[in-house]
C-alpha cells in the first residue's frame, strides 16, 4: 500500500511553498517569545512551595536550563539537517513511520498545544481584570475573561494570516517589549530595599529523602513548563531564510537569552520575598512587585504579564498552525488544513481551525463555571501536569532518532552535530526519563488520562489509512 507520507529523502531538501521571509532575528525572536509567556510569573512560587529551600531552588532551574540546551543542541541537528516546517512531527515520522508522528499531532492539537493557547490568552485576560479592579474596584465577570481570551485568540489570528513576513515584525516587536518588562522588573526589585539573606534562609532541606527526590523531580514539572517552547522555531522551518544555520543559532541564542533573564528574574523575587512568602505565592511576580513599590507595582506587573502573554499568544498560534499544516500535506490529518493561501503563502485554514478549537476549550471552561459555578481554569500545575508525561514520551522519542538517523542516514548533509556526541544525548535521554518515571508517580492519574486522551488519535489515523487505501482501490 502506497503510504500517505512523503518519501524519505524530500525531509532533506529546502525547496518550498511557504515563503522564506524570516531571518536570524525573527527566528531568535520566535525562540523568546515563545518560551517566555506565564510561567516564570507564576512557577517560581510553586517550585519554591515544593522544595522549601533556596539550594533545591536554583537546582531546578539549573537542572531545567541545562537540560533545556542540550535538548536544543539535538533538535539543532535535526533542524539543520531537516529544515523542513513541523518541528519534531517531521523527525518522529522519518524515524518510526506515520503512526507516531501522527498521534504527536493529535495530542498536540487536541489537548496540549490548542489548551496552551487557551490558557496563555486567559492569563491575558486574568491580569486585564486585576488592571480593572484596580482602577474601578469591581472585577469583570469570569464570563468577561473569557470572552475576552476568545477575542484575544481571532485578533492575534487574523495578524497571521497576510503573511509571515508581517508575523515576523509582530515578533520581533513583543519580544524586545517582554525583555525590556522583565529588565524592568528586575531593576525595581533590586534598587528598592530588599535582603539578600532571603538567598539563604532555609539554605538545605531540613532533611534528605525520596520525598526530597520526588519533590525536585516534581518542581521540574513547573521549571520545564517555563521553559518550554524553544523549540518553537523549528515548526517555521520553510519559512526561515538560510534554515541550516539560522534555525540552530536561533536556538541557542534564544534559550542562552532567556536563561540570563530567568536566572535574573528569581533573583529579584527572592530579593524581595523571603522563602515562607514565596512559597506561599501564587502570584510571585505582583507579589514581588508589591513589596518593592508598593500598589503601582501591581498595576506595573498585571501590565507586564498582559504584554509577556500577548506577545507569546501571537507566537504560539504562528508556529504551532504549521504542524498541522504539515500533517495534513502528509494526508495524516484533515486535508483542508494542508492548503496555503494563494497569496500570503501562509496556512490559513489551519489557523483558523486552530484558532476554533481553542475557542472551543474556552467556551467549554465557561459551561462549567456557569453550570457549577466554579471556574473550570483548573489550577496551573494540574493543567502543566496533564500533558508532561505524554510530552516527555514524544521528546524521549525525538531526541533517540538522532540514532537512528546517523544509522538510517549516514551520508546526509548535517552542517550542525550535537556537541560531545552521543554523551549529549545520552545525557539527555537518561534525564528526560528519569523526569518522566517521577512525573508518573507525582502525578499519576493527570498522566493516564494524558496517555487515553493521545491513544484515541490511532481510532482516527486508521480510518484514515483505510479510508485512502479504499480510494486507491
Amino acid at each position: 500500500m502506497e503510504q500517505p507520507i512523503t518519501s524519505d529523502t524530500s525531509v532533506f531538501e529546502e525547496r518550498t511553498d511557504y515563503t522564506r521571509g524570516l531571518g536570524l532575528p525573527e527566528s531568535v525572536s520566535i525562540v523568546i517569545g515563545r518560551i517566555i509567556g506565564s510561567g516564570i510569573f507564576r512557577t517560581p512560587g510553586p517550585i519554591m512551595a515544593l522544595v522549601s529551600c533556596t539550594s533545591l531552588f536554583w537546582l531546578v532551574w539549573i537542572i531545567g536550563g541545562i537540560v533545556t540546551i542540550f535538548h536544543a543542541v539535538c533538535y539543532a541537528e535535526l533542524v539543520a539537517m531537516m529544515p523542513r516546517s513541523g518541528g519534531p512531527y517531521v523527525y518522529l515520522k522519518s524515524a518510526y513511520g506515520p503512526p507516531v508522528a501522527f498521534l504527536r499531532g493529535w495530542a498536540m492539537f487536541f489537548v496540549s498545544e490548542t489548551g496552551a493557547i487557551a490558557a496563555v490568552a486567559l492569563v491575558f485576560a486574568e491580569y486585564g481584570n486585576e488592571i480593572w479592579k484596580i482602577f474601578f474596584n469591581v472585577p469583570l465577570e469570569h464570563t468577561t475573561e473569557i470572552l475576552i481570551a476568545v477575542a484575544i485568540i481571532w485578533v492575534l489570528t487574523a495578524i497571521n494570516l497576510f503573511g509571515v513576513f508581517l508575523s515576523g515584525m509582530f515578533q520581533n516587536i513583543f519580544s524586545i517589549a517582554k525583555i525590556s518588562a522583565i529588565g524592568v522588573i528586575i531593576g525595581i526589585s533590586f534598587t528598592a530595599e530588599g535582603s539578600f539573606g532571603h538567598f539563604s534562609n532555609p539554605f538545605l532541606p531540613s532533611q534528605v529523602s525520596w520525598e526530597t527526590i520526588l519533590a525536585v523531580g516534581a518542581a521540574l514539572r513547573l521549571a520545564f513548563f517555563a521553559f518550554s517552547g524553544w523549540e518553537g522555531a523549528t515548526y517555521i522551518a520553510e519559512e526561515v531564510k538560510n534554515p541550516r544555520r539560522n534555525l540552530p543559532l536561533s536556538l541557542l541564542f534564544g534559550i542562552g537569552g532567556v536563561m540570563v533573564l530567568y536566572i535574573g528574574t528569581n533573583m529579584a523575587y527572592l530579593y524581595q520575598l523571603p522563602v515562607d512568602t514565596m512559597m506561599k505565592s501564587r502570584g510571585v511576580a505582583a507579589d514581588a512587585m508589591k513589596a518593592a513599590i508598593g500598589g503601582v507595582g501591581g498595576i506595573m506587573i498585571s501590565a507586564a504579564i498582559m504584554l509577556s502573554a500577548f506577545g507569546n499568544v501571537s507566537t504560539q498560534i504562528l508556529v504551532k498552525a504549521r504542524s498541522w499544516q504539515a500533517m495534513a500535506r502528509d494526508r495524516l490529518f484533515f486535508e483542508r488544513l494542508g492548503q496555503l493561501h494563494k497569496t500570503y503563502k501562509t496556512p490559513n485554514n489551519a489557523l483558523i481551525a486552530q484558532a476554533l478549537w481553542a475557542s472551543v476549550l474556552l467556551l467549554a471552561m465557561l459551561g462549567v463555571y456557569l453550570v457549577f459555578d466554579i471556574r473550570s481554569g483548573t489550577s496551573y500545575e494540574t493543567i502543566i501536569a496533564f500533558f508532561s508525561a505524554t510530552g516527555a514520551v514524544f521528546n524521549i522519542m525525538t531526541i533517540y532518532s538522532i540514532f537512528i538517523f546517523r544509522k538510517k542516514f549516514p551520508a546526509a548533509h548535517r552542517p550542525y552535530r550535537a556537541w560531545l556526541y552521543p554523551y549529549s544525548i545520552i545525557i539527555v535521554l537518561i534525564l528526560l526519563t528519569v523526569y518522566l518515571i517521577i512525573t508518573m508517580i507525582t502525578a499519576f492519574v493527570p498522566s493516564m488520562l494524558g496517555f487515553a486522551l493521545t491513544s484515541t488519535g490511532m481510532i482516527y489515523y486508521y480510518r484514515k489509512i483505510r479510508s485512502l487505501k479504499g480510494d486507491r482501490g
